[in-house]
């Protein structure tokens, strides 16, 4: 299992990420939920994930300042965010993926793809190829 933590300020992606992931991914692990910087570097010092699914912009900072509070990044980040002008700054900090809001659920199969081959692998242990939609 890809044990996971999605990191938003706002409830409604929490719980949207969370949905995508349960429908799309099953073998990720929702392991905690935060609603910022100080929620998330609490959620992530307590469950040791392997991934983070980290918006930028929160109301107690950014994405950016709370991996500055954790030397080493021991874990992959996909950063899921409503602004496309923090890709190059994300790459920077090691990011996996940079997800636009609204998440398109391919998108996000592949990028959490991505994640569980660095711990499986391959490429495919974590999520199927595409949703039934998109291969169909």
């Amino acid at each position: 299992m890809l044990r996971t933590v999605i990191i938003d300020d706002e409830a409604h992606m929490r719980q949207t990420l969370e949905n995508l992931v349960h429908q799309y991914c099953p073998n990720v692990e929702v392991v905690a939920k935060a609603d910022g910087v100080e929620s998330g570097e609490l959620a992530i010092r307590r469950t040791h994930p392997d991934l983070a699914l980290l918006d930028i912009r929160m109301e107690d900072g950014t994405g950016f300042d709370l991996l500055k509070k954790l030397d080493p990044i021991d874990f992959k980040v996909i950063f899921i965010t409503a602004y496309d002008e923090f890709a190059i700054r994300a790459f920077r900090f090691s990011a996996l993926d940079y997800l636009l809001k609204p998440v398109d659920p391919d998108e996000l199969i592949d990028a959490v793809r991505k994640a569980d081959a660095t711990f499986q692998g391959d490429n495919t242990a974590g999520c199927p190829q595409r949703t039934p939609e998109a291969a169909g």
